[in-house]
């Protein structure tokens, strides 16, 4: 398909400034040209009633986003490499049936296939002020009866502390997304609050704080220093979470939070119902891939976190790697490509993934990609780490180059 890239930046400012009461909206942009999404966020700036939340050059990193965080309205280009706008619609569509979706598209047949997926509207490339403005006239008169409806929806399943990859304590009624960090008194009330946070409402006793957060210190130095971290965490919760607890009984601590859940929790609560269902369900467990943003705790780097990061992580690339296997089990090869290309930079030196890899793009009938791959495997493994590639890799690779890859 040969897609329209020839914008006219005088159209920018036609129609697009309204000075009235706005009907403030969240939407995301997915598009694979750049240009496309600078111009059509400018556009969308000067009407003022939507506010842009992130632009993706491809619809499953859009689909990430959403399985994060909702928004009201998706603007999505149909003709785009590995996932197309109609087949991420649907995908959209059993995320969340609230939001809504406007196509653009160079070619107007799409038209009557777009509203077939329920899309409020579409539009033409180039996008002209007057047209778009138009379409956010419907988008506000459509929203205004689901909108409310939908919100509750998504707020009950947002986490009110995360903790995979830093700990951040949320707002309340804040997105998943654009959390502000909360300023710790001390990085040492900051371990502890996340250190009783670990132990999920269980009582720690005293020793076995000092032993974790102060084993440097003399045992009277030590107390204080745990005396001075409680207070400060007692008084943080009171500014920013009045429905939290620092409890205290027998020499020992605990958090009780009244009910509220961290993202760790949604995820291994959603990944062992997901496992006991028979591995079903792809938008459910996208949206539980999702809350990984990076590994528990990482960037604090706590010793007594190790274990439970390295389980999470396992849990992790598990999940991650079983439903690539399952797109290609079903005939869905490019996007496994996509998600494992984006699972191989957590895990670069992953024998597993760089066989998946492998299987796929030979599925996809892209022989010198594979064999590219499996060099440029060969060369990490050897610049970094001073090793060779699994046997079974190995054995695949061969395999697959004596059948199909050119010598």
């Amino acid at each position: 398909m040969v897609k329209q890239t020839a914008w006219s930046w005088s159209i920018v400012m036609d129609g697009c400034s309204r000075k009235g009461a706005r009907t403030q909206m969240k939407a995301i942009l997915i598009d694979d040209e750049r240009s496309a999404l600078t111009y059509l966020e400018r556009l969308l700036e000067a009407d003022g009633r939507l506010t842009v939340m992130g632009k993706y050059t491809s619809a499953q990193a859009g689909l990430d986003h959403l399985a994060a965080e909702r928004v009201d309205i998706v603007f999505i280009d149909i003709g785009m490499p590995e996932m197309n706008g109609l087949e991420a619609a649907e995908w959209i569509q059993q995320l969340d049936s609230h939001i809504h979706i406007v196509f653009v598209t160079a070619y107007s047949e799409y038209a009557i296939e777009a509203f077939e997926l329920q899309a409020l509207d579409y539009l033409l490339k180039p996008v002209h002020a007057r047209r778009l403005n138009k379409t956010l006239d419907r988008i506000v008169a459509t929203l205004a009866d689901s909108r409310p409806s939908s919100s509750v929806v998504a707020a009950e399943q947002l986490p009110k502390v995360r903790c995979f990859q830093r700990l951040e304590i949320l707002e309340d009624g804040q997105g998943a997304v654009g959390a502000k960090p909360f300023k710790w008194r001390t990085l040492k009330s900051q371990e502890l609050f996340s250190f009783l946070l670990h132990h999920e409402g269980e009582w720690v006793s005293k020793e076995q704080l000092l032993d974790a957060l102060w084993p440097e210190y003399h045992l009277d130095k030590a107390v204080v220093h745990l005396h001075t971290s409680i207070y400060q965490i007692r008084k943080a919760l009171k500014e920013r979470m009045q429905d939290t607890k620092l409890e205290y009984n027998l020499d020992r601590y605990r958090l009780n939070r009244n009910g509220w859940v961290t993202d760790v929790e949604l995820f291994e609560r959603g990944i062992s119902e997901w496992a006991a269902s028979g591995s079903g369900g792809t938008p459910r467990i996208e949206s539980l891939l999702a809350l990984y943003r990076g590994n528990y705790l990482e960037e604090h780097d706590y010793p007594w976190a190790y274990a439970k990061r390295e389980k999470l992580r396992n849990m992790y690339l598990a999940c991650a790697s079983e439903l690539a296997r399952e797109e290609l089990r079903s005939g869905r090869a490019r996007q496994s490509v996509q998600r494992l290309l984006n699972l191989q930079q957590r895990e670069p030196y992953s024998d597993d993934i760089c066989g998946l890899l492998l299987t796929a793009y030979a599925q996809l009938g892209e022989y010198i990609a594979a064999q590219k791959h499996y060099e440029s495997f060969v060369s990490l493994l050897e610049d970094e780490l001073g090793i060779e590639p699994q046997q079974v890799t190995h054995q695949l690779y061969v395999q697959l180059k004596t059948q199909t890859l050119p010598a």
